[in-house]
């Protein structure tokens, strides 16, 4: 049990690719590359950042500031046209948009895509930020909302300033996200396939920040009530963190069985986390027969 109360109080930047294969694209109706998972804890690489990330509709034209000149229009042009694996230039692009023009219309647009090029980074502090303002103009996105909500209690640490106020937030961002995904449209040309998975991908993220969200404040029944849905929200990626963190949520609550079966599910997931979790199921099958389970 040590050993998993020192793994989860070094949750920072374990950061799953499979957090960030889930964010949803659905404004470009693309359907984003599957990166491999599991990465050992505390070194982990969020990856690559998505080959379309989804970008927010910019806010209705007669209610957003014109554009300031033909500069604007050709900046934003050439960011688009940018292809997303030029990520050096599109991410310098990006920032030298807001830069220059942080009242654009087209400003949520590329704050949206330095979003993920700051989370891809381990940069959490300018993620937060960048999606602050995006979300100042266009606060309904939720594929942000989850990406964030999801990010901010994986990344505290001992030292995080007012931790209760950044769980607040995240709670409030997964919320929100969950309540906005039934209303997200489906692009024209999306199949119906890759529009309710990329939706089940982004759902998975939101619950899966609850579920973090309630861990941290040591409320560990409504952590494995949101964790649950979280993996059985995204079956087909599979998040070695939630099954980790659910595991220890259940040995919390001397539910022995369930904890092996979760650290066996994060065990079979190919990764830097599967030494960790192999040896949480050894340990938690001999709780399970040393000490007396609490009933559901």
């Amino acid at each position: 049990m040590k050993k998993c109360s020192k793994q989860i109080g070094n949750l920072a930047l374990l950061l799953t690719t499979a957090a960030l294969t889930s964010t949803l694209a659905l404004a470009q109706g693309t359907q984003q590359p599957q990166q491999p998972t599991g990465q050992p804890p505390g070194q982990q690489q969020p990856g690559q950042p998505p080959a379309n990330p989804g970008v927010p509709q910019a806010a209705p034209l007669e209610s957003a500031p014109p554009p300031v000149n033909a500069e604007e229009d050709a900046a934003i042009k050439q960011f688009r046209e940018t292809s997303p694996q030029d990520t050096e230039k599109k991410d310098q692009l990006a920032e030298q948009f807001v830069q220059k023009y942080p009242n654009s219309r087209y400003a949520p647009e590329a704050w949206n895509w330095l979003v993920r090029t700051y989370y891809k980074k381990g940069q959490i502090d300018k993620m937060e930020a960048a999606a602050d303002k995006q979300l100042a103009v266009y606060p309904n996105d939720p594929q942000t909302l989850a990406l964030v909500g999801s990010t901010l209690p994986r990344a505290m640490n001992a030292s995080t300033p007012e931790p209760q106020k950044r769980l607040d937030k995240a709670d409030k961002y997964c919320r929100k996200a969950l309540e906005l995904l039934p209303t997200v449209p489906k692009p024209e040309n999306m199949s119906d396939e890759t529009y309710q998975q990329l939706k089940s991908q982004t759902s998975a993220l939101a619950y899966s920040g609850l579920g973090l969200v309630a861990f941290r404040r040591n409320q560990y029944g409504d952590a494995i009530t949101e964790l649950d849905k979280a993996v059985k929200a995204n079956p087909q990626q599979p998040d070695p963190v939630d099954y980790y963190v659910l595991g220890v949520a259940n040995e919390k609550t001397s539910h022995f069985q369930d904890a092996v079966a979760a650290f066996t599910k994060c065990a079979a997931i190919p990764g830097g986390m599967q030494a960790t979790c192999t040896q949480n199921v050894e340990e938690a099958k001999k709780l399970s027969a040393t000490q007396l389970s609490a009933p559901k």
